[in-house]
């Protein structure tokens, strides 16, 4: 069965638009057929996260990365801070989050990625990995 290519990439935009609406995101499609976010961002690229790091939600989403870690590796770090928060539209929205984690005493620094779809109470921790240690002389880390 042939298809029509026309027909085809009129789907995928439509699907990418669904999304977008489905996220309670604002879109616009540009003259390129890209699907283009309110902050200038591309559907499905990753970008800055539109409110502060430290808001309940991006820290309730820090606290539950390192209690899954914690969960499936049978490790103890405590939670410290969100030190940075990314956004990506995708079936729901991917957080790729950078924490301040607390190791047997020493801080680390992770990178996480939190899978959420909050239309099915769905969050899942995608990725979580060392990224590297606080130095004891260093405040805070930019």
């Amino acid at each position: 069965m042939k298809t029509n290519g026309s027909a085809f990439r009129f789907s995928v935009v439509l699907l990418a638009l669904f999304l977008c609406w489905e996220s309670g995101m604002v879109c616009s499609l540009s003259v390129k057929g890209l699907i283009r976010m309110r902050d200038g961002g591309v559907l499905g690229g990753i970008g800055h996260y539109g409110g502060t790091q430290n808001n309940g939600e991006i820290e309730s989403l820090g606290r539950f990365a390192v209690q899954e870690h914690n969960k499936n590796e049978n490790a103890l770090l405590e939670f410290g801070r969100v030190i940075k928060a990314k956004e990506q539209v995708v079936s729901g929205m991917l957080y790729h989050l950078t924490l301040e984690v607390v190791d047997a005493g020493k801080k680390k620094i992770y990178e996480a990625k939190v899978w959420v779809k909050p239309w099915i109470n769905f969050k899942k921790l995608e990725e979580f990995k060392h990224i590297s240690y606080v130095s004891p002389l260093a405040s805070s880390v930019n």
